[in-house]
Parts: structure tokens; sequence; C-alpha cells
């Protein structure tokens, strides 16, 4: 058994036994009450006895940025040693807090990621610094306040300005005191750091530095310290920190796990080489960092959030009276609809409200949502490039970082704008989804519903088409019902793409039937299922007069593909929407998101779903959905209670008695070829009307605004720029 003094700068003392890396240590743990003097006598009376010395608090060199230099106070201390090794933490913290930095990525991504962060202090904690640079948070450093008691000024912290004074600084602190680099309460040096303390949302280094010169509040800030105590813990709860990480593993003993510094980690792992026969160094050190089982103990502080894991979902205006409809935008129902539509598109992101209630009925894991929504409607999204969308989507998942959440979820038009949130997940403090893995596992478990109570018994025997078949969800829609149904038909305006879709089908499923198009007429007439998935913005994808008596429509389209109107000339067919969801749980969005109190869009669900299940990570990006996520998160689905709502058509649910209706309707019309040529020629008739009807109302207007409109486009343009920077 191997003995470990541990030098404590102030008065902790008593004796531990630990067990690390199949070892057995006992740590003796002697305070020198911040004196250095009494420090080497404790080495001194201790050497030849121990096998290691933790210089824990009393470091042997300082390091500042790119900047090091020796401390001399505790090189005094280490010469005592007589011959033992004498360990202060250096040669592993920096590559323990990159490793630990990683480890809570995992765990929770967006933690550390593109925040406001405040080191306190820097000194000696330059892997910290550097793991956060590499995530793009911005840094300010606490040293010249707490160290020299400077006050804030322009530049005084910052990286670039602390690289200039570095090596001046550790001159000055190599040659002060022990005290000096020890953590002390100060009034005065507190009321010069509170603006550092409140502009930062998180607090890395030192817990004793926190506790000495932060302010008596720090409401909703996230800790990364190397170690805490209890007592630690404590005072930050009180204070309103929200959750505190650690950045050492804590040592197996017998009271239970046991927080351990660097210094007394290296000591530790000293001993370890020695037994090994390896020479110590840095290398060595992180070989055997490797063989630790660790995770970093992250710690929830406040009651309420404990054990809360938070999302946020993006929403957006569909059209111009979903901007006039909200409270606070009533007032522009006096402004022309471009410009309303223009301003808003320019406004940054807007909080809407939270989402409570949600709770899994298998493992009791609460969730909490925030509903953030962008001003721009699909058509204004449409008319400028993605880096207009990805920009203000940064700026949400920004937004959402700051209230906690871990996960943003893309709602309707935002998830297929440019490259289908990738380019946002890479630039995004957060983890991302577009929640198209959920909306298609409801889509087809909602068309089988359909089909069921549409009395169509085998639907595996029937023939489905895809409109849209080249999109993200159109895309694993067909090849999922290619695997069901055998008998697809797959349209889009990409042939090119459409190649390429019906090779992949027919290697994944051989012996299914695939037909590609470029136009839905012709075929709709033998398709029992549709599924629509374009975004169209109301142009005609379909005759849907031509459809088979009883035919399901799945319209999965936001905007939809298919309007009341056109769905009323076929009354026999079911025209329904993308499953919607019902979250477990007392659910309150807080806000009317346009579906009946409770009930959600798959997509949020999604988002909601991987909340509960903590899979903080990009699940669906980008274009290409995979099968076995939609596999995957339907298992998910159902193992947290989450379920279908029911069967929504334009806006309403249907009833026992309406499908009944559509199911008769239907049935005579199977069994009446003349009175189905009839329904379908009325349909036909009535549709062309309708365009026709439709054109001519552009038409008529056209003439008195189209010039004006012309002239004042590049006008409307600028005055929604400006007033959306004002706004900003």
């Amino acid at each position: 058994m191997k003995t470990v003094l541990v030098i404590d700068p102030g008065e902790a003392s008593g004796t531990t036994t630990v067990r690390f890396l199949g070892l057995e240590f006992v740590l003796r743990r002697a305070g020198c009450g911040g004196s250095p003097e009494r420090a080497a006598t404790l080495v001194r009376e201790a050497a030849g006895i121990v096998d290691a010395v933790a210089l824990d608090g009393v470091p042997c060199s300082l390091q500042l940025g790119s900047a090091r230099a020796r401390h001399d106070a505790g090189r005094a201390v280490a010469r005592e040693a007589a011959g033992a090794a004498v360990l202060d933490g250096g040669g592993i913290r920096a590559g323990l807090e990159r490793w630990a930095l990683a480890l809570i990525d995992r765990a929770q991504p967006g933690m550390t990621a593109r925040r406001r962060v405040l080191m306190v202090p820097g000194l000696n904690h330059g892997g910290l610094a550097h793991a956060l640079e590499t995530r793009g948070s911005r840094l300010r450093y606490a040293d010249p306040t707490v160290f020299f008691g400077l006050p804030r000024l322009p530049g005084v912290g910052s990286p670039t300005t602390l690289e200039k004074v570095a090596r001046s600084t550790l001159q000055a602190l190599g040659a002060a005191p022990m005290a000096r680099l020890l953590p002390a309460p100060t009034p005065r040096l507190a009321r010069r750091a509170r603006p550092l303390f409140e502009w930062a949302e998180v607090l890395a280094g030192d817990v004793g530095f926190i506790r000495a010169h932060g302010p008596d509040r720090l409401p909703g800030r996230t800790a990364l310290v190397e170690t805490a105590g209890q007592e630690d813990l404590e005072d930050l709860r009180f204070r309103g920190v929200a959750t505190v990480a650690m950045l050492t593993p804590a040592l197996e003993s017998e009271a239970g796990p046991l927080p351990a510094s660097a210094a007394v980690l290296e000591a530790l792992l000293a001993c370890v080489c020695a037994e090994r026969g390896v020479r110590r160094s840095e290398d060595a050190y992180l070989d055997l960092v490797a063989e630790l089982s660790w995770s970093p103990d992250i710690v929830d502080l406040q009651p309420d959030s404990a054990g809360v894991h938070r999302f946020a979902f993006v929403i957006h205006p569909l059209d111009v009276g979903s901007i006039r409809r909200h409270p606070r935008f009533r007032w522009t129902r006096f402004l022309p609809d471009a410009l309303v539509e223009r301003v808003a598109a320019h406004l940054p992101p807007l909080y809407v409200s939270r989402i409570r209630g949600g709770r899994s009925p298998s493992t009791g894991r609460r969730i909490e949502g925030h509903l953030i929504a962008l001003g721009a409607t699909p058509r204004e999204m449409m008319r400028r490039g993605p880096e207009f969308t990805y920009a203000r989507l940064e700026r949400a998942a920004r937004m959402a970082a700051a209230r906690g959440a871990r996960l943003m979820g893309l709602g309707a038009f935002t998830s297929v704008v440019g490259d289908a949130g990738v380019t946002v997940s890479r630039n995004s403090p957060i983890a991302i989804t577009s929640g198209n893995s959920l909306t298609v596992a409801a889509t087809l478990e909602a068309a089988k519903q359909a089909a069921i109570r549409m009395g169509i018994r085998d639907l595996t025997r029937g023939r489905a088409m895809v409109i849209g078949a080249t999109g993200s969800i159109g895309s694993v829609c067909a090849r999922m019902l290619a695997q069901a149904i055998r008998d697809v038909v797959l349209v889009s305006i990409e042939p090119e793409k459409l190649i390429e879709l019906k090779r992949l089908i027919v290697r994944e499923t051989p012996g299914a039937r695939v037909t590609v198009a470029t136009r839905s007429s012709g075929l709709v007439e033998d398709c029992d299922l549709i599924v629509t998935a374009t975004s169209a913005f109301g142009q005609r994808i379909l005759d849907i007069g031509r459809c088979k008596p009883g035919a399901i429509i799945c319209d999965v389209a936001r905007p939809p593909d298919i309007g009341p109107e056109e769905a009323a000339l076929r009354p026999d067919v079911l025209v329904i929407e993308s499953g919607e969801v019902l979250i477990p749980g007392d659910v309150d969005f807080g806000y009317d998101i346009g579906l009946p109190p409770k009930v959600s869009y798959a997509c949020l669900a999604e988002t909601a779903l991987l909340a509960m299940e903590g899979r903080f990570e990009s699940y669906t990006l980008g274009r290409d959905i995979r099968i076995d996520k939609v596999k995957e998160i339907y298992a998910l689905f159902g193992k947290h209670g989450f379920r279908l709502a029911g069967l929504r058509s334009l806006g309403r649910y249907l009833d026992d008695d309406a499908l009944l209706e559509k199911r008769d309707l239907a049935e005579r019309l199977r069994h009446d070829p003349a009175l189905l040529e009839r329904a379908r020629r009325e349909a036909s008739e009535r549709l062309a009307a309708l365009e026709i009807g439709a054109k001519g109302i552009r038409v008529r207007r056209e003439p008195v605004r189209s010039a004006a409109r012309r002239w004042l486009t590049g006008g409307i343009d600028a005055v929604a720029l400006w007033l959306g920077r004002a706004r900003v």
C-alpha cells in the first residue's frame, strides 16, 4: 500500500484509504494554513515515509497563456522532500481539463460551446481555456482583478491583452508569497469583479475563487471547476448557480466517492508509474488516464431544474395572416402585406413561450421546452439565400442555450432550407435536429391507422405514391413504403434524383416494383395511398378528382399541399395531415401552435422525445434520413409513452361517423363505374374552375399594382432591413 501526503492550503487534516487503477493508497492530508514555512516542515517530516507529496493549492510552477514561470514559495517547499516525488498537478491538469470537456460534450452537448466564459482564474488552467476557445466560447479572465485588484477597463482581462502581459504577470506572482495565490474574500475586489461575473454565462476555474470573489447572486450560471466539496456546492446552490461540472474524477474510498484535485491525481499517477516501472511524463499520465472508466460529475443544483432536460423548438409564420394573429402584431393590419411580411423576416428571433409538464411514464424523466419564433414566412425564406435563415437560426440556438436548452428542433420550413440543418448544427452551441425521423415514423403510422379505419384490409397488396419523393422526408417514406407495399410510384421534378432513388430502392428491396414520374397525372387512379411531401407553396401537385375511391392522401408538407376546397371535390378520399403526437404528461405549450391542447407536431415531438431520452445529439440532419434512425425513434416513441393524437383532416379530427360516411361513399363508387367517372369529371371541372378563378383574381389585380409593386420593392426591402435592425 502506497502513501501520499497531501499538503492542504487550509487547515484540513485526516487519513483516507482509496483505490486507484487497481492499487490501494493512503492519503494523509495535512493543513499548512497558507504558510510556506509550515508546508516545508510537513514535507520535511514526511521525507522517507511517503511515496509522493501532492501540493494541493501550492503550485511549484505558474502558467498563463503561453507564458510559464516558477513559483518561489512552491519550489522552496518541494526542495524539502529529500527525493520523494512532489507534484502540484501541472503535469496532468491541462490534459484532464480537455478530456473532461470532451466527455461533458457527449453527456450534455452545448453546455460549454459558444458561451460567455469567465476564467476564475485563468492561471494554471490553460487546458480548460484552450478547450473552451476551440468550442467557440468568448473568454474573459478575472486574473487582473483577483490577483492585482484592477477594475474592469476596456481590454483588461481579454485574451489578447492577457497574452501581452502574461510574462510580467507571472514574474510578479512568481515572487509573491503563497497567500497571494489563495482565494481570500475581499469586498473591494468583489465589487470590482461583479461586472465580469454578471457578463458571464459560464464560470470556469477554481471553486474557491468563485466563492471568494463572486457576487451573492449568480442565477442560472454554469460552473466548471476542478473539484468541489459539499460545502462548495451548498454555497453555489444558495447563490443560484444552476449546474456544476467537476473536471477531475472522484476517487473510490470507504466513505464513497472522494473529490480529488489535479495535484492529488498526479501524485497517484506518479506512484502507479513507479509501480509499473514507467518513467513519469505527461504522456505516461495520459496513457493511464485512458484506463479510467470515468465521466465528469455534473450536478444540477436548483430543485426546480434538477433532473429536468431542456430543449427548444423553432416555429415561424406560414403567411402574413399568422403574423397579424399574434397579439403583439395585431396593429400591422393597417399596413400593406408586402411591408409586414418583409419587415417580419428581418426581425431577430422572438422568445414565445415555455413548454411545461412533459414527463416520461417509464422513467419519470421531466422535460421542459422553449418556443422561439422566426419572423420569416416560407415565401420570404425562399426569396433569400439560405444564409439569411441560417443566421437567425444560429441566433435562436444561442438564445436557447442561454435558457439551458441542450437541443433545438427546426420546425416547418426551417428544417428544409439549405442543407436541412447541417450548417446550423455546425455553428450552433447546442445540438440540432430537424425532427424528420419522427415525422416519417408518425406519417407512416398515421397512414396505417387510416387504412385500417377506411376498411382497406391489406395495404401491403396495394400501391403507394410519394409526391416529392426526392426530398428528405419523401425519399425515406418511399424506401420504407417499398419494404412494406413493394409497389411504389415516385414523383418528383428532379429526374436525375428519381433515377438514383429508384436504383437505391431496388438494391434495398429486391422484388419491389418502382415506377418513376415527373408528374402524378395518369398514375393516381391506381394508388391506395399517396404521401405528399413537397415545397410547392400552393401549386397544384395532383388532380384529386382522378384518385382511386377511398384513397388516402397523407399530406406532410407545410404549408399543406392539399387545401380544403380541393379536398372537398372528392368527399370519398381521405386527406389526413402527418401524424400529430400526444407528448406524455400534462403538457402546456404556453402558446397556440395551431393544434388542439397537448397535441404536438411530430417534428416538435422528436425534439421533446430526444430530450426525454437524454439524447442531446444532432439526431436528424441533412436530406438523407437514415431508416435505422426512423425505426429507433419510433421505438423510443413507444418506450416513453408518446402516441398519435388521432386522424386529423384539414384542421379537425375525424370521428367514426365521418370515416364511415367516407367508406360508404367509396364503396358505392367502387361498384358503380359510371358513378365514379361522373364524380371524377365533376371534380376535374370544379378544380379547373377554381384555378381559373384564382388566375382571374390575379389578372384583375395585376394591372393595378404590378408597376407600383416593382417600383416599391427595393424601398420596402430597405425599410424592412432598417426596421429589423432597429428592432435588434
